[in-house]
């Protein structure tokens, strides 16, 4: 801190142009300007934060990455993370440029509720929606686990303390009546719930993924997966209350079910700090949503610019917005 203070005034000294430029660039991410072409100049390097390794964000972030790269030049990685809501912290604070986050998560942090009680992001826009995050409530058929009702007292993997999947727990929880006192909750990531689940250490783990998740997929290669259904009339009620959520279904023969099993979802999408430019932005986001031939994941068949704009609950970066605008005349 005392060095970066140094550092502006001696450019005081040096030069009062020179001092009010260098603050325009330290103070870019804040300025509510929507990202236009007129911002900083565009990076060298870009970082897109996904999740961990087994679940769906990773495979999809490291495919964008390669694309962003190829058209257009920009040194571009696949990061991995603690996923939806440290991805909009770190997007706030700078330490990346583009994320993978649930639509709920960044509307949760646009207005300041839930884990961000207290603390508003308004310096992140979005990109646009890519696919269902389906809401999975994984155990295996040992477990005797077939309904929500057989949950009380039992050890419960619902993620990360503040993450999406804790939050999606807690609401589906509460529209059967429970709440996070009611189970053994365990704060376990996809990995670690897989592991767990395999080794009898915990009977079920929610965990809030786009169909097939890598992890359940590695269950189901030990064990009978089961997926326990939302019932219609308890997904009809979470939706009243939290309209950000939508019907979904597990299909028949993902992890070896022998039938479909009806649950709710969210939706993932991008987002993306405000400060990059315009330009860039349309060029990431025409280089994303032309090219999902290139990524090799069920998922790419849900990305396209139709429903890009479906379900977001921020604003839309103004590059995003201007390709969009042109892909669905």
């Amino acid at each position: 801190m005392l060095k970066k203070k140094f550092g502006l005034f001696a450019a005081v000294a040096l030069a009062g142009s020179v001092f009010l430029a260098g603050c325009g660039d330290d103070t870019a991410s804040d300025s509510g300007d929507g990202g236009g072409s007129g911002g900083s100049a565009d990076p060298e390097f870009l970082s897109i934060l996904t999740g961990g390794t087994t679940g769906t964000y990773y495979p999809l972030g490291g495919a964008m990455a390669t694309i962003i790269e190829n058209e257009t030049g920009i040194d571009t990685t696949a990061e991995v993370s603690q996923a939806s809501a440290a991805n909009m912290t770190a997007l706030a604070d700078g330490d990346a440029q583009i994320a993978f986050v649930q639509t709920d998560t960044a509307f949760y942090a646009a207005e300041g509720s839930n884990m961000f009680e207290g603390e508003v992001i308004d310096t992140v826009s979005a990109i646009g929606a890519l696919y269902p995050e389906t809401i999975q409530l994984v155990t295996t058929a040992n477990s005797g686990i077939t309904s929500f009702d057989d949950l009380a007292g039992k050890s419960i993997s619902v993620g990360a303390p503040g993450s999406g999947t804790y939050i999606n727990a807690e609401q589906l929880l509460e529209i059967h009546g429970m709440t996070m006192e009611d189970i053994e909750a365990q704060n376990l990531d996809f990995g670690e719930s897989q592991e767990s689940l395999q080794a009898g250490q915990i009977d079920a783990a929610f965990i809030t993924a786009g169909t097939p998740t890598g992890a359940v997929e590695s269950l189901s290669a030990t064990s009978d997966v089961v997926i326990v259904p939302v019932a219609e009339d308890k997904a009809a009620e979470l939706i009243e209350k939290y309209p950000y959520y939508a019907t979904d279904t597990v299909p028949s023969g993902t992890y070896g079910l022998t039938e479909d099993v009806p649950t709710v979802s969210v939706l993932a999408m991008l987002v993306v700090q405000n400060d990059l430019s315009e330009d860039l932005v349309y060029d990431m986001t025409k280089a994303i949503y032309e090219n999902t031939d290139q990524i090799q994941h069920a998922k790419a068949a849900f990305i396209k610019p139709e429903t890009a704009l479906d379900g977001i609950g921020i604003d839309v970066h103004p590059g995003a917005q201007k390709y969009f605008d042109e892909a669905n005349q």
